[in-house]
């Protein structure tokens, strides 16, 4: 991790676009400074060629506290980021990506979680059992955006998730770390996870989800 955090935010964001799960200005990358703000992708910027005057640092309550670009605002899904430093006191960064294949396996349930396939991978987001049963909570992806951040605020404040990630149906992931180089990592680890579950549909293997008739 580098001294700026918009730095290792500016990397990230270039991998996660070369991979295509940033294509165009989706998403959006979070890291938060000790003082409880955090830097935050500014909306529509090319997430392949940000710069650091491509964020904003937002404080806890939601208002901007930096703002190197005048007239630039804060992503579109900064109320999600706040949702998940609300309820996870001990995240330091949240990165959201969109990708196909999250689209994909949100809708392989009707449900509100989507079951993950008990494979060695799971060890990366911190699940070390035999045969685990561990899902991703699933939630609607509503056209105003708080509306989203307001039921994962109200599902997280009930208990705490099998894993630090949250899926958002026809939209994509949210993970959330204590560093953004573990965050990185989590992506990285449920994408290859959704890769692995449609790859096993397609091959008719029983992965036991509830289908969508």
């Amino acid at each position: 991790m580098s001294g700026d955090l918009r730095s290792d935010l500016i990397a990230a964001a270039k991998h996660f676009y070369d991979r295509g799960w940033m294509v165009g200005t989706a998403g959006n990358l979070s890291a938060r400074l000790p003082d409880g703000s955090f830097w935050i992708t500014a909306s529509g910027r090319a997430k392949g060629q940000l710069t650091e005057q491509d964020f904003i640092r937002m404080n806890s309550d939601g208002a901007i506290v930096e703002q190197p670009v005048a007239d630039s605002r804060p992503s579109a899904e900064t109320s999600i980021h706040l949702a998940v430093y609300n309820c996870f006191p001990d995240a330091k960064a949240c990165y959201h990506v969109h990708s196909i294949e999250a689209n994909l396996v949100s809708r392989l349930t009707v449900g509100d979680a989507v079951p993950l396939p008990a494979i060695e991978m799971l060890k990366g987001l911190g699940v070390w059992e035999e045969n685990p049963q561990v899902s991703i909570p699933l939630f609607t992806n509503y056209l105003e955006v708080p509306k989203i951040a307001k039921e994962i605020g109200e599902f997280f404040a009930i208990g705490a998730p099998s894993v630090p990630a949250l899926l958002i149906r026809d939209h994509g992931i949210t993970v959330w770390a204590d560093s953004p180089a573990a965050a990185y990592n989590y992506v990285e680890i449920v994408e290859y996870i959704f890769r692995y579950t449609i790859a096993a549909r397609q091959l008719n293997l029983d992965l036991r989800f509830e289908s969508r008739d």
